[in-house]
């Protein structure tokens, strides 16, 4: 394996550190030093090119939640013969909505949710990303549903025309990574078992998880036992039933006091045709971008985190089909109350 650095302990190191000098210690200029000047770097809500872009992005993030605190989980990484070293970096975010922002008027709210980027790194520096942000998971804290909050989104930005586009198939750019990963067998298995799952063996999460395994999955949900696996696997699926599923990145490690983890990045891309994750079928062109991660135990799969954004797939949804429109948060609403989950939920099956 090639040698990251001679500046950085290892590769975890540096993703560790170095995220916790710009977003912990403020240090955002220090983008320049870590970041290639014509990086991309894709979200579901957006693609940019350049670090200057990624700075003015990352100044956004900090004014929307200023008193936010972060803390990485876990990187799960990998390496090729070209010197190209690629990691997937799980971090969990809190921050209080104590002001007006780009998530609506302050609520006063502690919201937590998880990140999971994945950069490629080469010579000290990052020179490819895709990052997924739970921003279904935020807004559903802040008394939006995904749906509603893409709709208001849509308004805020100056409405379907002029708005900024979610991440699609047509408007990704290429970047100069181009590996695929690992061949780690516990990437491979989780690879196979994702694969099984999405072609529509579903008894393959009996087999193949844990009992009592947790589950971390978008929109901010927190669960135990197959079930959970099963209802946000299928819901996805049915959402987009003939959409083709392709994983595009694998890493497996074993390392030192941690149980084995595979990492997948991957992409769903087709119609929206079936009931499921995003409601009532309305035949729009959709692309889904997602990362897991899993760890395994002696019973199978014992804890597995799944993002996509579900604002950003909304999103795509609402511009194909003109059902954006002027909305407020639930809490704002004749009759509801901050956290009135019955609303929620109702909202939740008209969306």
């Amino acid at each position: 394996m090639p040698e990251f650095s001679k500046t950085w302990p290892d590769f975890t190191d540096f993703v560790i550190e170095i995220t916790r000098e710009i977003w912990d210690e403020r240090k955002i200029l220090a983008l320049h030093d870590y970041y290639a000047k014509d990086i991309v770097v894709r979200t579901p809500g957006a693609v940019s090119l350049g670090v200057n872009a990624t700075i003015q992005a990352t100044y956004a993030s900090l004014g929307a939640a200023p008193y936010r605190t972060a803390g990485a989980e876990d990187v799960i990484w990998s390496a090729d013969a070209t010197g190209h070293f690629y990691s997937s970096h799980r971090v969990c975010d809190v921050f209080v909505h104590d002001h007006d922002s780009a998530y609506g008027q302050a609520t006063g709210k502690k919201a937590w949710y998880w990140i999971i980027a994945d950069c490629a790194a080469r010579d000290d520096m990052i020179d490819d990303e895709w990052l997924i942000r739970d921003t279904g998971g935020i807004v559903r804290q802040l008394d939006w549903t995904p749906r509603d909050f893409a709709a208001y989104q849509i308004e805020e930005e100056g409405g379907p025309e002029n708005c900024v586009r979610p991440l699609t198939a047509v408007n990704n750019l290429p970047g100069p990574y181009k590996g695929y990963g690992n061949d780690d067998p516990w990437g491979v298995k989780y690879e196979a078992i994702l694969n099984r799952i999405m072609s529509g063996d579903l008894s393959t999460i009996l087999d193949e998880y844990d009992e009592q395994c947790h589950t971390i999955y978008a929109g901010g949900r927190s669960e135990h036992t197959p079930n959970s696996v099963n209802a946000f696997w299928a819901q996805l699926r049915s959402a987009l039933p003939n959409a083709t599923f392709s994983i595009e990145h694998r890493i497996g490690r074993v390392d030192d006091l941690m149980p084995p983890r595979a990492a997948l990045r991957w992409t769903l891309h087709g119609k929206h045709e079936g009931w499921g994750a995003f409601g009532k079928p309305t035949g729009a062109e959709v692309y889904v971008m997602g990362i897991s991660h899993v760890e395994f135990g002696p019973r199978g799969i014992r804890r597995e985190y799944a993002l996509y954004d579900e604002v950003a797939i909304f999103k795509q949804i609402l511009l194909q089909s003109g059902g954006h429109r002027s909305v407020e948060p639930l809490s704002d609403r004749e009759g509801a109350e901050p956290g009135d989950m019955t609303m929620l939920l109702q909202t939740r099956q008209r969306a």
